[in-house]
């Protein structure tokens, strides 16, 4: 089957698994325009590709993804057009993803930083890298975590850990998201592919329907529990895009970018 995509994203095909890798390596994987449309639109083409039996989703080169892109998100600041549209876009990411009926694993190989942490939690299993981190910035940069952080760790993990990491942006390492129950479990950095092809490879040998309704009935949970709380963060979030503060602290991190 032909994906119909962006470069940012690219999907190939290894028997009845399908490998999504995120593409922007220089740059971290962060998601831009590109990018964030072909994560709102993948969900479905992988869905009608009937060859498919489990996704894997990773990262190309050394991060899993850096979260926005700063000068995408910078863009947002004076054109209020473009930011609702991310908006309903990462809507509909989160959606799609939680409706996919194909289990999915993620392959963390790297830094999987806001909107990337959450595609890594919003998978069906996520495998973590010793190298790799979580870490949900929005508040530091004056944004709401609206974007699926706010909403759905505290389903996850302790809601007191939840504050604690969402409040502060700080850094998850592997250990500790396993232990939070924002992964699954640890792997070696050289072994993090090998042993998601391992686990892609019994998923699809399992009966397909059975497969598919148990993941479904899980995702009710999630899908329940989140109908109010994603709402209400996506409209606050909006909220912040167009404050000061977010501004004046979008600024300084883009100075610091750039003397780097």
């Amino acid at each position: 089957m032909d994906y119909e995509l962006p470069d940012a994203v690219r999907v190939w095909a290894d028997g009845s698994v399908r490998v999504v890798v995120l593409d922007r390596p220089d740059e971290l994987n962060a998601v831009d325009a590109d990018m964030h449309w072909a994560l709102a639109h993948v969900w479905r083409q992988l869905a009608a590709d009937h060859e498919a039996r489990v996704v894997i989703l990773t990262g190309a080169g050394r991060a899993f993804s850096a979260g926005g892109d700063l000068d995408w998100i910078t863009s947002f600041l004076d054109d209020p057009v473009a930011r609702d549209e991310s908006i309903r876009e990462g809507a509909q990411i989160i959606e799609e993803m939680l409706r996919f009926p194909l289990p999915v694993i993620a392959a963390i190989n790297g830094a999987a930083v806001g909107l990337g942490a959450s595609l890594a939690i919003l998978s069906d299993i996520a495998l973590i890298s010793e190298r790799a981190y979580l870490a949900d910035p929005h508040v530091a940069v004056g944004l709401v975590a609206g974007d699926g952080g706010a909403a759905f760790w505290p389903l996850l993990t302790p809601i007191l850990r939840s504050r604690e990491y969402l409040f502060t942006g700080d850094r998850i390492d592997a250990p500790t998201a396993v232990q939070l129950g924002l992964a699954s479990r640890v792997v070696a950095p050289e072994e993090l592919l090998p042993a998601a092809h391992r686990l892609a490879e019994r998923l699809a040998a399992q009966p397909a329907e059975a497969l598919r309704a148990t993941k479904r009935v899980v995702n009710m949970h999630l899908s329940r529990a989140l109908a109010g709380p994603l709402q209400a963060g996506f409209a606050a979030e909006v909220v912040t895009m167009r404050s000061a503060e977010h501004r004046a602290r979008l600024s300084a991190l883009r100075e610091r970018a750039a003397t780097r």
